[in-house]
């Protein structure tokens, strides 16, 4: 694969083939996002279990402690006091079918998280085709269906992400820009590898985490020592 100048000039930054403890992995990540905006360091790990099984999924939320460095924007689907408390915490769009009927007719999709109530589930149900395919439909799991919606906004504000397998089992998640600095974005990278080890499913054998990469927008991936990770 070709790639530009600035790629094969970060390239040279480090030894692809060696495995990196992780705070010089994140040193070496911000040393290699040269772009001319504020690149988003990813982490990709691969795990030792069959995403095809119910019983070996892994997924789940969890608040990074210096946020993701992006602006989400919250459309919450409720009624009664649940709006009042939406509106309060700061949603961007507060409503029920308006919005519902805004995503199946007009393809509305100017938000980054939809957060609901428990009782608003079987208006939302009918958007699964629309919002599963684009990761955006609710789930409790990831904290995005709760009686408590007020909290669930203020979380997602604050930089709480999900995290979940692919098809391939390999979870990719952002930790955050590359102007944090090596220090910030090891305190979400621990937060959230600490997530995904505990919830390490019972039915899963073997190595759990397989591999784990960090990798910024535009440049080269950066393997982790994954001994380290456990």
């Amino acid at each position: 694969m070709l790639h530009g100048k600035r790629y094969d000039d970060s390239a040279k930054l480090y030894d692809k083939t060696k495995q990196y403890e992780v705070d010089e992995a994140l040193e070496l990540c911000t040393k290699t996002a040269k772009a001319k905006f504020d690149e988003t360091i990813e982490v990709h790990v691969r795990l030792g279990v069959d995403s095809r099984h119910a019983d070996q999924q892994v997924r789940g939320a969890v608040v990074l402690p210096n946020g993701t460095g992006k602006t989400v924007r919250v459309l919450a689907i409720c009624k009664g006091d649940a709006v009042k408390a939406a509106t309060a915490a700061g949603a961007d769009f507060v409503g029920a079918e308006e919005y519902v009927e805004k995503i199946q007719k007009e393809n509305w999709m100017d938000f980054d998280v939809l957060i609901t109530t428990p009782e608003m589930m079987g208006l939302i149900g009918r958007l699964g085709k629309v919002l599963g395919p684009r990761g955006l439909m609710p789930n409790p799991k990831a904290g995005t269906v709760t009686p408590d919606i007020g909290r669930a906004i203020n979380e997602a504000k604050a930089g709480k992400i999900e995290y979940r397998l692919d098809k391939t089992n390999i979870i990719h998640c952002p930790i955050g820009k590359a102007s944090f600095g090596r220090e910030k974005l090891a305190e979400n990278f621990n937060t959230l590898l600490g997530a995904i080890i505990k919830a390490k499913p019972a039915a899963a054998k073997g190595q759990y985490i397989r591999s784990c990469t960090v990798v910024s927008t535009m440049g080269p991936a950066v393997k982790i020592m994954t001994s380290k990770l456990v």
